[in-house]
């Protein structure tokens, strides 16, 4: 139970912070590209890769503490990190193929799914407003 605590507060602040690193590049970078997006996918992947490097080096590591950054902070932060890794990781395991499937599929099922989120969604406010 403890163990779910520590990654459900890891992942409010990673939550936290993906908005306010958000709020700072609309701010300064302006609204016309997602760069808060781009910034925390980057560094969550960076992070991921850090963490989960040094998890596996080192014996003494708290598999708490791992999880409580990847899967709480950075999983709050950016659940593109955890594709990014799981994709590189079966790649580098000799599963190329399985890595392939897993970036297509991922890619275009959801980019599907937010093109049919987005045609659900439409029809919806439709009803609601009578429009």
């Amino acid at each position: 139970m403890a163990r779910l605590l520590w990654i459900c507060l890891a992942g409010a602040l990673g939550t936290g912070t993906r908005y306010l690193v958000g709020l700072w590049a609309n701010q300064r970078l302006g609204s016309n590209f997602p760069y808060g997006n781009l910034i925390v996918n980057v560094a969550g992947c960076f992070l991921i890769a850090l963490v989960m490097q040094t998890a596996l080096g080192v014996a003494s590591f708290p598999p708490t503490l791992r999880l409580a950054l990847t899967t709480g902070f950075l999983g709050g932060l950016t659940t593109y990190s955890s594709f990014a890794y799981e994709t590189t990781f079966m790649a580098q395991e000799g599963a190329r193929g399985a890595a392939l499937l897993n970036f297509g599929a991922t890619t275009l099922v959801c980019f599907a799914a937010v093109l049919l989120g987005q045609a659900v969604g439409q029809s919806v406010a439709r009803l609601i407003t009578g429009a």
